[in-house]
């Protein structure tokens, strides 16, 4: 019985770029990159957290008495099943992927079957599931890690790398000015007093971890990520015993490059330019209001002239 690939997970705060580093990562010859959000969580999640952030974005918690079957609908990753069972009402319907949802769940439970039943089998057994069943997924045959990405996952980092031991952790920060400028432009935003605690939530898991974990927790600036991915990410993979490809300078889908993030995220251009032209869009009471809840955090990631060149 060969081992399962190790997993590489991403997490970032809402409008940080995780799913742009996801989308720079996708076309890497070593990595197997999950095709969209992969929302781990299940609705038995419920914490001190959970008021906070969705379910559908935690480390999943599985019912005792459930068998394999149970586990695997018990994970809620809604884009994959939606794009799936329904493509018709899928933000990702222009995009082709070939993938039975029903074929993934018996080749789920083969291989929980074969392994026996844990969290960290589970979530293994769960994205090699989704590789071995993605009938038109591009591969290279040298893949070392299975790739996944949900937002701010990374509350339950240090539970994932304990459990995981091979596992490693990537959590994306982007200044909160630009960030929060463009979860403003939700339907229904978070308060900016809301969004900046989950923020700084973020950080100091992220901080904790790395202290923990110095060698497999990694954090990844989208400032330093978008003035140059490859060789932000390609330090990155020299960190992960893995090649600086040339298709890190490109987000792609499935290998096909990407002429903007959406639908996969908010963010349309990946600059340094458009970075700070947003945080620019905010008044000057939200950049202050920002720079106060965030201010313990900002020296640790570099960001305290940010404000200063947003001013208007």
């Amino acid at each position: 019985m060969s081992e399962l690939a190790p997993l590489l997970m991403l997490g970032a705060m809402y409008e940080n770029g995780g799913n742009t580093t996801h989308r720079f990562l996708d076309g890497h010859p070593e990595l197997s990159v999950y095709p969209f959000e992969s929302q781990l969580g299940t609705r038995l999640v419920n914490d001190e957290l959970s008021s906070m952030f969705p379910s559908k974005y935690r480390w999943p918690v599985f019912a005792l008495h459930a068998d394999a079957r149970d586990d695997y609908h018990a994970i809620i990753d809604e884009e994959a099943k939606v794009r799936c069972r329904t493509p018709q009402v899928s933000k990702f319907r222009h995009m082709a992927f070939d993938l039975s949802d029903d074929e993934r769940r018996d080749r789920y439970v083969a291989i929980v079957g074969e392994r026996g039943r844990s969290r960290a089998t589970n979530v293994s057994a769960f994205f090699a599931a989704t590789f071995d069943t993605w009938k038109d997924r591009k591969t290279t045959g040298r893949e070392v890690f299975h790739v996944g990405y949900s937002p701010i996952l990374v509350v339950d980092a240090e539970k994932i790398l304990r459990e995981m031991p091979n596992a490693h952790f990537v959590h994306v920060v982007r200044n909160p000015w630009s960030a929060y400028a463009d979860t403003k432009k939700r339907p229904v935003p978070l308060s900016l007093a809301q969004y900046l605690a989950g923020w700084g939530i973020n950080q100091y898991s992220a901080l904790v971890g790395r202290q923990l974990f110095p060698k497999r927790l990694h954090i990844v600036r989208f400032e330093d990520l978008v003035a140059d991915p490859r060789g932000t990410l390609g330090g990155l993979c020299r960190e992960l015993g893995l090649a600086q490809a040339d298709s890190l300078a490109t987000p792609s889908w499935n290998g096909t490059p990407l002429s903007e993030i959406r639908p996969w995220g908010t963010i349309r251009r990946a600059t340094p330019v458009a970075n700070l032209e947003t945080a620019a869009e905010l008044s000057n009471d939200e950049l202050d209001e920002i720079r106060m809840r965030a201010d313990k955090y900002l020296d640790d990631f570099d960001y305290r002239g940010v404000v200063s060149l947003s001013r208007r």
